[in-house]
């Protein structure tokens, strides 16, 4: 009886461990951006989340351009916001698109 205990109680821990959130959650990296002629960056981004970038979450501005993906997945950005619009996808580690490229929000996976 006292071995089905501490087997039931280290499968439980286990599975625990398992829900836990890790930073295997999160793209490894940094992605950059330029906005109204400054630079923003999101440092170890979430990943499988959409992220609208703050600076030019308003469609009443410009949107951010010139994006740089170093983080080890795979960056989809998008047009609009909350991941809307055409999008693109930019490789992991070097993946990079122009000043013509507009962003507003991205999402890693």
């Amino acid at each position: 009886m006292r071995l089905r205990s501490t087997l039931a109680a280290t499968v439980g821990a286990f599975a625990l461990v398992l829900t836990l959130p890790t930073s295997a959650n999160a793209a490894d990296g940094t992605f950059t951006y330029q906005y109204a002629d400054q630079s923003g960056e999101l440092t170890n981004p979430p990943s499988g989340e959409c992220i609208t970038l703050p600076e030019v979450a308003d469609e009443q501005v410009l949107p951010a351009h010139t994006p740089g993906n170093a983080t080890d997945a795979v960056a989809t950005v998008y047009a609009g916001s909350e991941c809307t619009g055409p999008q693109f996808d930019l490789r992991a580690h070097t993946g990079h698109g122009s000043d013509r490229l507009k962003v507003r929000s991205v999402v890693f996976h």
